[in-house]
């Protein structure tokens, strides 16, 4: 079955570890932290990467609208959907697909300034982390500057979902003993992650 391809915004700069994609704050209801997106580039080529971090920098005009008594709702409605500053979604690097066969592995080549970013649907959910043996978590862990258990804990809820639609219910169980394995030797590490995972249960 189709699914339509959604757009949530285009390249800023990128090395082949991550990047940094820009959108319209009209975007903003799409895109999540923990969410897996895709770049396409040429054809049979594309980067898959993880959102951990989203940023919305100030401008000179919101600078001047924060310090005023009123602000009226006209003007942040047009602030909001006028803004020329983008808001920035960064993204971890987590594999690439070429040819039809996907890895785990950092891709050979980023993506390029302007290139379209999209949000992965479930399908592409289910087969990038269907791939091999949850290789791609190494990349979470090898990367000092993600909140690694919330990002887990976001990227886990979002795929255990994804996972179930496609039948397999039990991603989310063989995913987390996979994390407790990788993480074995690092205790505090290990009970921060897993302290966050507990947080899916109370919110179900």
């Amino acid at each position: 079955m189709s699914v339509e391809a959604i757009e949530i915004g285009r390249l800023l700069r990128g090395s082949t570890r991550g990047f940094v994609a820009g959108c319209r704050v009209s975007q903003l209801d799409v895109p999540a932290f923990g969410s897996l997106v895709r770049a396409p580039l040429q054809a049979g080529y594309q980067v898959f990467g993880l959102i951990y971090d989203m940023r919305i920098d100030d401008d000179g005009m919101v600078r001047q609208l924060a310090v005023t008594d009123e602000v009226p709702d006209y003007v942040v409605h047009d602030n909001r959907l006028n803004r020329n500053v983008p808001v920035e979604l960064s993204v971890l690097a987590v594999g690439y697909e070429l040819g039809g066969k996907i890895s785990h592995m950092l891709p050979p080549r980023p993506p390029l300034c302007l290139d379209l970013i999209y949000l992965c649907s479930p399908q592409e959910i289910c087969a990038f982390t269907n791939h091999g043996r949850f290789g791609y978590l190494r990349h979470l862990l090898q990367n000092k500057d993600v909140p690694l258990g919330e990002l887990a804990a976001a990227h886990f809820q979002q795929t255990g979902a994804a996972q179930a639609s496609c039948g397999k219910a039990d991603w989310l169980t063989r995913a987390t003993a996979e994390l407790i394995v990788l993480l074995r030797d690092d205790y505090p590490t290990l009970m921060g992650v897993l302290g966050a995972l507990s947080e899916l249960n109370t919110e179900a």
